[in-house]
């Protein structure tokens, strides 16, 4: 089992950026796709971005689409998330994952889980 842990994660006034790690430990997550989801208060945990293993192939939601980035540095074993252009609605706790079996859009995909980091877009 792999212990995620996320940072990153802070208040940004809307228009700004943030720039939200996850570094890995136990195992090495360079074999593994990884997703970045996001949950805000009262609602269900949705995706936000996925990467594949060598990082040659990303997936956004199209609600953040052009305007995050998601990306991977395997030497040390980490999945990064860059989030430019923030509106009041990205605000959630961010959280990273690793993919395990079935459709990369969905939570229930994913075997290992961060405990969050809070992103927090005021307007």
């Amino acid at each position: 089992q792999v212990q995620l842990v996320e940072s990153g994660g802070g208040l940004v006034q809307a228009g700004g950026s943030l720039r939200l790690s996850c570094v890995g430990s136990g195992r090495t997550l360079r074999s593994n796709r990884m997703g970045w989801f996001r949950q805000a208060p009262g609602k269900e945990r949705e995706f936000v971005a996925g990467i594949s293993w060598n990082g040659d192939n990303t997936y956004y939601a199209d609600s953040v689409k052009g305007r995050f980035t998601i990306s991977r540095d395997n030497a040390k074993n980490m999945v990064f998330l860059q989030m430019n252009s923030l509106k009041p609605e990205d605000t959630a706790v961010y959280y990273c994952a690793v993919y395990f079996t079935g459709n990369l859009y969905y939570s229930g995909s994913y075997a290992d889980w961060g405990r969050g980091t809070q992103v927090t877009v005021s307007s």
